[in-house]
């Protein structure tokens, strides 16, 4: 478990620190709002979701995969298959539970509460890809227990997943400038940041729009795919129509903001 935190642990802090040099490089867009206040409090919530876990959860998704094939719980325990297909299983399994648990956050009014912390970012880079509310986490957390625990995947299929979220979620949040041609050719195979920031529009059917976040090909097969916005990447306003001031949206105002905010109109089922 130790080797567990190593790997993840170094992939997230090498990643975050090379889409950081590239936003520096090449950004695509012209941010609005001073970082140092963003970062601040991005961050500070990206370090208080690990805690809420752990106090919440006293196992984890690699170890709970250890221990379910300990004891043969899940269906991929239960299969005649060789390893490397258990792990192909596992992985793409886990990727689409994840997408299917981005559109209860945009249909179900209480989730979309939680969520709304996430899009009320009023730019788009690395942080934004980090700033998940405490709860939402807890939440997700326990949906990806119930997941690896029903499903039975190999660990190393979990420890994959993993970091890979980590990883796509970084860079397809990332103001990183992608030429169009290559972009093209990456979203045949990974979420884009040009594909993931339609999703952070502040129109309300953009919003409700490319929920993938490792894998392009749900939102393709499940007609949720929107390819650009309607105004250009440069133009578009990324956020909520509701939160527009950056003074109501500090790190205490952050965490209060899903029992005190207004929810807009964004949920799915009311449209």
């Amino acid at each position: 478990m130790k080797s567990e935190l190593v790997i993840r642990l170094g992939f997230f802090f090498g990643i975050f620190c090379i889409v950081c040099l590239l936003e520096i490089l090449a950004p695509r867009r012209v941010t609005r709002i001073p970082r140092k206040g963003r970062w601040f409090a991005n961050l500070v919530i990206l370090g208080l979701n690990p805690l809420s876990v752990r106090l919440v959860f006293p196992i984890l998704p690699v170890a709970l995969a250890l221990l379910a094939s300990e004891r043969q719980w899940g269906l991929v325990n239960n299969l005649d298959l060789p390893f490397w297909l258990k792990v192909t299983i596992g992985v793409i399994a886990l990727d689409f539970s994840i997408y299917l648990q981005h559109i209860l956050h945009h249909a179900v009014p209480t989730l979309w509460r939680l969520h709304m912390v996430h899009h009320a970012d009023l730019d788009f880079d690395v942080t934004t890809g980090v700033r998940f509310h405490p709860i939402e986490i807890v939440i997700s957390m326990g949906i990806k227990l119930m997941t690896v625990a029903a499903l039975g995947p190999p660990a190393l299929a979990v420890l994959i997943f993993e970091v890979a979220l980590n990883a796509t979620s970084m860079f397809n949040h990332s103001n990183v400038h992608i030429p169009q041609a290559v972009d093209r050719l990456l979203r045949l195979f990974v979420v884009t940041p040009d594909m993931h920031r339609v999703h952070h529009s502040v129109i309300i059917r953009e919003t409700n729009s490319n929920y993938g976040f490792n894998s392009p090909w749900w939102d393709r097969l499940f007609g949720t795919y929107k390819d650009q916005p309607d105004k250009e990447h440069e133009e578009m306003t990324i956020g909520l129509s509701q939160f527009r001031d950056p003074k109501r949206l500090t790190l205490p105002c952050l965490i209060i903001l899903p029992f005190i905010g207004d929810p807009g109109g964004v949920p799915i089922n009311r449209h």
